[in-house]
C-alpha cells in the first residue's frame, strides 16, 4: 500500500539531518508496513516523536505515499509495456524513435482515409473547445518546424524508420462506416472528459485534441474494439501522466490488450456476474437485495470498475490506485500454478489404496483485487444500499461518493476481505480433506502447510 518515492526519501533525510542526530530511515518504511492501516497525520506523529524532529504532514507523505510525479511516467512506461523490462538506456531512445515514427505512420493513414475528419468540427457554442483548437494548431506549427530543423543523420534515420513502418502497416484496411461512426462518438466524448484538472487549463486545453488523434487511431487500428464510451478517460490518465502523445498511445494500446474485453458487452456483462458472485460470497444479504435477473442493479459497478473507480477517489489517489490495480496486487490468480503444484504432490504422497484422492478447494481465480475494492465500498455503505429501492436511488448514491472515499481505508478494507475469502476457502477444503482422513493428523498438518504457506 505504501510505496517509498525516491525524491521523498531524499527530502525526508534532508529534513532529519539538520539535527545530525537522525536515525535510520528504514525504521519508518518497517512502520508503515506494520500499520498500514493509519492515516499519513498518525504517521506523522509517529515519525516526529521516533526521529525527535518536527515534520510536516507533507514531508511524509511524499515518502510513504506513492509514485513522485516526475517517477511516475517512467514507471508508466515500464509497467504498462512501452518500454521492455530488459531495456537498457541506450536502447530506449531508440525504440522510442521507431514508435514514434510507426504512430506518425497510422495517424497519417487514417487521416489521408478520412481528410475530413483531421480537424475537429465545432459548432462555435463551447468556447474552450475553440480556444482549444488554436492551442493544438499552434502546437502542430511548432513540431512542424522542429522537424524542419533536424540534421542530416537524423532524417536520413527517420526516413528509413518511416519506410519501415509504411511497409509495416500497408495491408492495413479500414471500413469506411466503423471509423466514421468511432470519430463521431469520439468527438462527442472528448470535450466531455474531465476539464478541470491542470493538464486542460488555458493553454493545455489543446491536449484534448492531441486526445482525440490517440483515440481515433486506436479506432482505427483495432476494429475489433473500436471505441466505447469511457475510454476517453482512461485514456487522459496516460496522456496527463507521460505528457506524450506518442508515449501515451503506446502504453494505453498496451493495456487494453488486457482490457478490451471488458469494453465490449460481454465483458460487460462478465464484470458485474462476477462482482456479484463475489458480493453473495462476503454479503448474501446484500447480494440478494441489490440482485436482479438482468443484474442492472449491479451496472454502476461495472463503470466503477471498468475506470478504475476513476471518480470515486481524489484525482491523486485514483491515479496510486490504478498503479496498484495495474500491477495486479494480490491477484488470485498467481495461486493457480501453486495450487497445482501442491494438488499433484498430495496425491503422490497422501493417496490411499482405495483411490482416495486430495482435492483442494478451488478459489475463483477470476475474482480480481478490483472486485473486492468495489465489494468493500458496497459492505462500507452497506446500510444506505439496503434502503435502495430502484435504480434512480443507485443511481443518486452513487453520485454522492464522487470524490469522497478514503484510499487507505479501503484498500484496507478490501485486503482483509480478500484474505478472509482465501482463509474461507482453505478452511472448507481442509474440513472436507478431514472429515475423509480423520484418522490422519500427519496429513491435516500436511494439508495445513501447503494451503497457507505456498513454497
Amino acid at each position: 500500500m505504501f510505496v517509498r518515492s525516491s525524491k521523498g526519501s531524499e527530502n525526508l533525510e534532508k529534513s532529519l539531518h539538520v539535527s545530525g542526530n537522525a536515525r535510520d530511515l528504514p525504521s519508518l518504511r518497517r512502520y508503515c508496513v506494520k500499520n498500514r492501516h493509519l492515516c499519513v497525520k498518525d504517521i506523522t506523529t509517529w515519525a516526529q516523536e521516533h526521529f525527535r524532529k518536527s515534520l510536516s504532514v507533507t514531508t511524509v507523505r511524499r515518502y510513504i505515499c506513492g509514485l513522485s510525479p516526475t517517477e511516475r511516467g517512467l514507471a508508466w512506461r515500464f509497467l504498462f509495456g512501452m518500454y521492455p523490462c530488459s531495456s537498457t538506456a541506450l536502447e530506449r531512445p531508440l525504440l522510442l524513435e521507431q514508435l514514434a515514427v510507426r504512430y506518425q505512420v497510422m495517424k497519417r493513414k487514417w487521416q489521408n482515409f478520412r481528410p475530413s475528419a483531421v480537424r475537429m468540427h465545432l459548432n462555435g457554442t463551447d468556447a474552450e473547445l475553440v480556444a482549444a483548437v488554436s492551442y493544438f494548431d499552434q502546437r502542430q506549427a511548432l513540431i512542424q518546424q522542429h522537424e524542419q530543423n533536424q540534421n542530416d543523420v537524423v532524417r536520413h534515420r527517420l526516413v528509413f524508420l518511416e519506410l519501415q513502418a509504411q511497409i509495416l502497416f500497408e495491408r492495413v484496411t479500414f471500413d469506411k462506416e466503423e471509423v466514421q461512426e468511432a470519430i463521431r462518438i469520439i468527438d462527442k466524448d472528448v470535450p466531455r472528459t474531465t476539464r478541470d484538472l491542470g493538464y486542460y487549463q488555458d493553454e493545455g486545453s489543446g491536449n484534448l485534441l492531441v486526445l482525440r488523434d490517440i483515440l481515433i487511431t486506436y479506432a482505427a487500428f483495432h476494429p475489433e474494439v473500436s471505441y466505447a464510451q469511457g475510454m476517453n478517460d482512461l485514456c487522459s490518465r496516460f496522456l496527463e501522466v507521460l505528457d506524450s502523445e506518442v508515449d501515451s498511445f503506446w502504453s494505453f494500446s498496451s493495456y487494453m490488450e488486457k482490457f478490451a474485453k471488458d469494453f465490449r458487452e460481454d465483458g460487460l456483462y462478465r464484470k458485474i456476474e462476477l462482482e456479484a458472485a463475489l458480493l453473495k460470497e462476503l454479503d448474501p444479504q446484500l447480494h440478494v437485495h441489490l440482485v436482479t435477473d438482468s443484474m442492472e442493479s449491479f451496472t454502476f459497478c461495472h463503470r466503477w470498475l471498468l475506470l478504475g473507480f476513476q471518480r470515486e477517489f481524489e484525482h491523486s489517489d485514483a491515479l496510486r490506485l490504478f498503479e496498484i490495480l495495474s500491477c495486479d496486487h494480490l491477484e488470485l490468480i498467481s495461486q493457480q500454478v501453486d495450487r497445482a503444484r501442491h494438488q499433484e504432490r498430495l496425491a503422490q504422497t497422501y493417496c490411499t489404496d482405495d483411490g482416495c484422492e486430495s482435492q483442494l478447494q478451488a478459489v475463483n481465480t477470476d475474482f480480481t483485487f478490483e472486485l473486492f475494492i468495489c465489494a468493500a465500498i458496497l459492505l462500507d455503505h452497506r446500510d444506505t444500499l439496503l434502503q435502495c429501492r430502484d435504480e434512480v436511488q443507485l443511481i443518486q448514491f452513487t453520485s454522492s461518493l464522487q470524490g469522497t472515499l478514503d484510499l487507505n481505508s479501503t484498500l484496507k478494507k478490501a485486503e482483509r476481505h480478500f484474505f478472509n475469502y482465501c482463509k474461507r476457502c482453505a478452511w472448507d477444503s481442509m474440513s472436507n480433506h478431514c472429515r475423509a482422513h480423520k484418522s490422519k493428523e500427519e496429513d491435516f498438518l500436511h494439508q495445513l502447510r501447503c494451503l497457507f504457506v505456498l513454497r
